[in-house]
């Protein structure tokens, strides 16, 4: 996922280090703002990494199992394979989504941008199945490549990740840029795969984050994140630097993005839930 949440301001700026939402942050040159990060490191329990660092170490692989879910009686249906009227363009506001329809699914079209939720939502429980291209081409972040958004902020990747080397905070499940999925359940390349994500949206007062975002995932059934709570957002500024939390309305479309790979999705599905 690539995406710059700020328009470029110069200014000048004293280095020096800081903390900024748990993520330290060294370097500010040239910007008034996000642009200006350079490189981030984050601490984890295996040690103190850079954002996006290849020498990561990288989650095992598991096998998972394969089931469909259906939608319980009290959920909100997002898409169950006959059209895409629920969503529209992210990038024209109130315009159709411009992707392509299939058999029981829909498909990213390249250079169209993010489609999202015309319905938006706070703290939920989302299923979405999806499947990266079965003809593989590229490698790393150029493999496989979208995304889901909660709130059209905080990403849980879509890649991939089957035999393909990449930053761990970026590979298929991880929440991205900022939590390494705990291992790596992704089937092959055309299989259809699934996420569970329950996602707790985070909670401001004035500009201060007084609840951060918190996300438990299933990827195919596997645990892959429990109870994970972002120090801050997944939107991505640089190759070692990504957003910091900025404050936004309660409710948010659920988005996915275009990021020029042909990905398919399925059989989406959403329950709120309580604050």
């Amino acid at each position: 996922m690539r995406t710059n949440s700020c328009g470029l301001r110069v200014a000048s700026c004293v280095l020096k280090g800081l903390a900024l939402m748990g993520v330290v942050v060294t370097a500010l040159a040239g910007c008034a703002g996000e642009q200006g990060a350079k490189r981030q490191w984050v601490e984890t329990d295996s040690g103190r990494w850079l954002v996006h660092d290849m020498n990561r170490p990288a989650p095992a692989v598991v096998w998972a199992g394969d089931e469909v879910a259906e939608a319980p009686s009290d959920a909100v249906v997002l898409f169950d394979g006959g059209d895409l009227s629920k969503w529209e363009s992210a990038k024209r506001k109130g315009r159709p989504a411009p992707w392509k329809m299939g058999d029981g699914y829909f498909e990213t079209v390249k250079d169209t941008g993010y489609i999202r939720t015309k319905e938006k939502f706070g703290s939920c429980q989302l299923h979405i199945e999806f499947a990266t291209p079965a003809k593989v081409e590229g490698r790393s972040q150029g493999k496989g490549n979208s995304g889901v958004f909660l709130m059209e902020r905080y990403e849980v990747q879509v890649l991939d990740s089957y035999n393909n080397r990449t930053y761990p905070d970026g590979q298929c499940g991880a929440l991205y840029g900022r939590a390494v999925p705990l291992v790596n359940s992704s089937r092959k390349p055309g299989q259809w795969q699934s996420y569970d994500i329950i996602f707790h949206r985070p909670v401001f007062k004035g500009n201060k984050v007084v609840r951060k975002a918190s996300f438990t995932v299933f990827h195919n059934g596997v645990l892959i994140h429990d109870n994970v709570e972002l120090d801050g957002g997944t939107g991505w500024i640089n190759e070692h630097a990504v957003t910091s939390y900025k404050p936004h309305e309660d409710k948010g479309a659920i988005a996915l993005q275009d990021h020029g790979n042909p990905v398919r999705y399925r059989n989406i599905w959403v329950r709120e839930l309580e604050d």
